[in-house]
């Protein structure tokens, strides 16, 4: 009995209406509905990069417990409104944005100064309501990232005095739900239909982060297919202190696709090239002026994209 294996479609557009998208695949194999939207529900919700305030400096407040004379907001209420607008950034170099205004009214997003790197998407959003005289003077630190990353992350180095440390939520992701059911391929009746459900906050639309989230998923499994060679002399050589490959060898810290600062900071150290790399562990990178958590993930995602891993611990 000759056995073919039957392929899954491309995703198939069932809705699209403003922020959110329903999306198909059919003729998986009995199973892989679930395998594949359960995996591909996890990457959209944690690795679709977004942008986030991550510090706030508002003039004569000292802590975000404080309230601003005339503001019918707490500062606690300014700050959470703040995490409700919704950012794009476009390059990897933190901005800053500012306002100033004073009088009665209501403060909106769109009553920010913003650099020609930073948008808006909801500039109706609230930020509070001011009475009477009351001035606000405002900044606040934009930046990109992945996933959620509470503050203490964020803020590894002191703050300076006046200045509120965020808790920053980057997913561009809103909310994400899939279901699988059976359908008819030949004779069989057991395969699987994916319909998978995406919300955006509109920074990014529900058919890109479909797209984005599946070429993680090839990029991922491309990186760990085949297996490793065993240790030779050579090879463990190449640990000890020797580039572990020619190829390695001749990619340059520069040509990682790294952010700027995380580049400045390895060459720095010395480290000028992809081997240099494998031969540090995280925690020794981390010893480093300018790397911390958000570093190490950007530069094993740089990696893995070359099949290469930092040293284990």
């Amino acid at each position: 009995m000759e056995y073919h294996i039957t392929l899954p479609s491309k995703p198939r557009i069932v809705s699209e209406e403003g922020l959110q998208g329903v999306y198909e695949i059919d003729s998986l194999y009995p199973g892989y509905g679930h395998t594949l939207g359960n995996s591909l529900r996890r990457i959209i919700l944690s690795s679709l990069p977004g942008a986030s305030v991550t510090q706030v400096k508002i003039e004569g407040v000292p802590h975000e417990f404080a309230t601003i004379e005339g503001s019918r907001e707490t500062v606690m209420e300014i700050l959470l409104n703040l995490k409700r607008v919704h950012f794009v950034l476009h390059g990897d170099e933190p901005q800053t944005i500012s306002l100033i205004t004073k009088g009665s009214g209501e403060v909106t997003a769109k009553d920010f100064k913003l650099p020609s790197q930073v948008e808006i998407m909801n500039p109706e959003q609230h930020i509070c309501d001011l009475s009477g005289k009351a001035l606000l003077e405002l900044e606040a630190t934009i930046e990109r990232g992945l996933g959620y990353v509470a503050r203490e992350v964020l803020t590894k180095d002191k703050v300076d005095i006046g200045t509120i440390a965020l808790d920053a939520t980057f997913t561009p992701i809103r909310r994400v739900n899939y279901e699988v059911e059976n359908m008819r391929v030949g004779d069989r009746t057991d395969f699987n239909r994916l319909r998978i459900l995406i919300e955006t906050n509109g920074t990014i639309s529900p058919r890109e982060a479909l797209e984005k989230s599946i070429e993680t998923m090839i990029h991922q499994l491309k990186a760990v297919i085949g297996f490793q060679e065993s240790e030779t002399p050579s090879s463990v050589k190449a640990m000890e202190g020797d580039a572990p490959s020619t190829g390695a060898s001749k990619i340059k810290v520069a040509d990682l696709d790294l952010t700027p600062r995380v580049t400045s900071s390895l060459e720095e150290a010395g480290i000028k090239s992809a081997a240099g790399l494998t031969r540090k562990t995280a925690s020794t990178l981390k010893e480093l002026d300018g790397i911390g958590e958000k570093a190490i993930e950007e530069i094993s995602v740089a990696l893995a994209g070359h099949g290469l891993t930092l040293k284990a611990e």
